[in-house]
């Protein structure tokens, strides 16, 4: 009797905060709503055993959470390429065109593709994970593959709904949203946060970020939280899903979420322009922060046929509204040298408010916009957010200029160590280029140390700087020279502090040979990159024989640029980084101290610890166009990168094979034409060495 009361009572209460929170049009009075929920609370408490994850009563955690812990997405989190103008969307239309092999003959009309115009929230990215229709998890963004696992927050949410509103759930479904604070309730928490003489939060976005990562969910359901859900993915043999964006928003809706109001369907790409330029002009009224337009292709099999880059969809872009400008005075010119040599110029000014952040310096890039720039003491500038994050100078009011100003140059001279800066032929930067700087040994191991890297817990900023300035470090293995004695002489160490730093640094030994590659910071190798170059040389020994061979065979025997992903530059860069003896000789220095500078075997299945199974399409490149029987195009790929193999986006005379299924489309009349290879499903499993399913 109870347990059939208790689900009674959540059918009741979610669908009064569903019709209240996400449809704006109550269905219950408060008083009846606290009198069922009042009822609810009684008997779980009763009976612990009918607490239920769906229950209303959840929606507040009990204990605050000691942290939080990192999750993998089951799928990839991306973020998406900025457009700053109308120019900006047109040539993202015209190479989304390309890659669908739509592009126009000369003289034709381009090709209309229905889009999907959807406003850019000004919240914090969130994955939503339900299983059976039953909110499970949910996370933050993170770096896009794994985030901060915050559930017990997000239940405090209440446009998120704790159970799907769906007879039939998918057994899984991951749903991407945004979270954000609506003006109104920011405007509240600060003044509330005034009265408590407390700092007032910076903009909604800050307060929204701070606000997920709160320990105490009843902190969280405090502050008023709200959310949009924007897509969603579900398992590939669920039937009845939706076939494009517009209906995935619909099912959202279905579903139970709350979904963007101010979107649109649009026939094709001057409708998209419309739709932006209108929401320029109203966003200002806007109950939330947004601070542009998000472009969809509508079409989900085009999108899958579009596919990725390494960082973002195809597909889709942000078109980025122009930020906010101010004028400041400029206070002073200064240097800052990164880690490779860099010397970047740096406008200091009076602070000024921009885009909800008071801003006091911006970087001018290089010596090329100083002069561009024609930048003199005491100059009046305008300043701007880049996309509304980067304070960057805009122009100088030279009208408002002082009279016998002193044109400002970059220094001959390394700020950090005196050597003579040095600016080679063709390159836009200028260089320290004394490997004993101190200005980039800093770098190195702040970059070395990083989450992305060798993720040494402890390793700060500070703590850096008293090694390097007091010469304890002059290298990375001078790091895993430490003791815990010395360590715990520093300022801000104590021995707890001292010995857990020695842990960490020991520790970070057994990080994965793609975290070693990148941590070595080599110019354009980046996260991405050294996955996808350690997984093609498992070893640093086979890279920098990959990197010798190609200096001395050129560019058509590349077998850097064979990689998915890797082009001229970035293995140019490889190449001068592993001809210097110093960088071979911290190879080797780094493989004395336990490094293992390689991927860990692969079984071959036989015990024996030998080699590898062979790669069966080594070398090859694919094209995937229509429908297979019994692979989704996911599938397909994993199986072709997996054997060695690479997939384009477009069919070219380098295509080895194009893999058709039905309603092949352009890809296939353009393969016929130049005569390259056409495999179906069962070709594809044939080249594999695998059965058909």
């Amino acid at each position: 009797m109870a347990q059939a009361r208790a689900e009674e009572l959540r059918r009741l209460l979610n669908r009064a905060a569903h019709a209240y929170y996400v449809l704006d049009a109550p269905v219950m009075e408060d008083p009846v709503y606290d009198r069922l929920y009042r009822e609810l609370v009684a008997l779980e408490q009763a009976d612990p055993a009918l607490i239920q994850p769906d229950s209303p009563t959840r929606r507040v955690g009990g204990a605050p959470a000691e942290g939080f812990t990192s999750v993998a997405h089951r799928v990839p989190l991306l973020s998406l390429d900025n457009a700053f103008s109308l120019g900006d969307l047109d040539v993202w239309y015209g190479r989304l065109l390309k890659v669908l092999d739509r592009e126009p003959q000369e003289g034709a009309p381009t090709p209309a593709l229905p889009l999907v115009g959807e406003l850019k929230i000004d919240g914090n990215a969130l994955a939503l994970s339900y299983e059976q229709g039953v909110l499970v998890r949910a996370a933050t963004r993170g770096d896009g593959e794994r985030g901060e696992e915050i559930t017990a927050n997000v239940r405090t949410i209440r446009s998120v709904p704790l159970r799907l509103n769906l007879e039939q759930p998918p057994a899984w479904v991951e749903v991407r949203g945004e979270a954000f604070i609506p003006d109104a309730t920011f405007a509240t928490i600060n003044a509330e946060r005034a009265e408590r003489g407390e700092s007032p939060f910076a903009n909604p976005r800050n307060a929204c970020a701070g606000t997920l990562r709160q320990l105490d969910p009843k902190v969280v359901a405090s502050r008023g939280l709200s959310f949009f859900a924007y897509t969603l993915h579900l398992p590939e043999d669920w039937q009845g899903g939706p076939r494009s964006q517009w209906q995935a928003l619909g099912w959202l809706k279905a579903a139970g979420f709350r979904v963007n109001p101010d979107c649109a369907l649009c026939p094709d790409l001057a409708a998209v322009k419309a739709f932006c330029d209108h929401w320029e002009q109203e966003r200002r009224g806007l109950p939330y922060a947004t601070d542009g337009v998000v472009v969809k292709l509508d079409d989900l099999r085009l999108q899958e046929e579009a596919g990725f880059t390494q960082k973002a969809p195809r597909w889709a872009i942000a078109l980025k509204y122009a930020a906010e400008e101010a004028p400041s005075r400029l206070l002073r010119l200064t240097c800052q040298v990164g880690r490779t040599g860099v010397v970047t110029p740096v406008a200091e000014f009076e602070p000024v408010p921009l885009a909800g952040t008071t801003v006091s310096r911006a970087t001018l890039h290089n010596a090329d916009r100083l002069a561009e720039l024609d930048l003199c003491a005491g100059d009046t500038i305008v300043v701007r957010k880049a996309g509304e994050i980067i304070p960057e100078v805009v122009r100088v009011l030279v009208e408002l200029r002082p009279a016998g100003a002193r044109r400002l140059e970059l220094p001959p001279t390394c700020p950090e160590c005196s050597s003579v800066l040095v600016r080679e032929e063709g390159e836009a930067a200028t260089r320290c280029v004394n490997n004993g700087c101190p200005a980039i040994l800093r770098g190195s191991l702040r970059h070395w140390v990083s989450k992305g890297a060798l993720d040494v817990d402890g390793l700060g900023t500070k703590l850096i700087e008293q090694l390097v300035d007091r010469g304890l470090v002059a290298s990375i293995p001078d790091l895993y020279g430490l003791d815990a004695a010395l360590l715990a002489s520093l300022e801000r160490m104590g021995d707890t502090s001292a010995a857990k730093l020695v842990a960490a640094l020991e520790a970070s030994k057994q990080q994965p040979w793609h975290r070693q590659l990148y941590g070595l910071g080599i110019h354009h190798v980046g996260e991405v990159n050294a996955k996808a170059l350690a997984k093609a040389f498992p070893s640093a020994a086979e890279l920098e024989a990959a990197a010798l061979a190609a200096d001395d065979s050129g560019a058509a025997a590349d077998p850097l640029t064979a990689v998915f992903g890797i082009g001229p530059e970035i293995a140019q860069s490889l190449r001068q980084w592993f001809a210097t003896p110093a960088n071979r000789a911290l190879l080797e220095q780094l493989g004395a101290l336990g490094f293992s500078l390689a991927a860990p075997p692969e079984p071959d299945g036989s015990g024996d610890g030998g080699p590898p199974a062979a790669t069966p399409l080594a070398g090859l490149t694919f094209v995937l166009t229509g429908t297979l029987p019994s692979l989704s195009r996911a599938a397909a790929q994993a199986l072709i990168e997996a054997a060695g193999g690479k997939v384009s986006g477009s069919v070219s005379r380098k295509t080895s094979h194009v893999v058709a299924g039905e309603e092949a489309g352009s890809k296939l009349t353009k393969a016929q034409s130049l005569g390259v290879s056409v495999l179906d499903e069962e070709g594809l499993r044939a080249l594999l060495g695998t059965n058909p399913v």
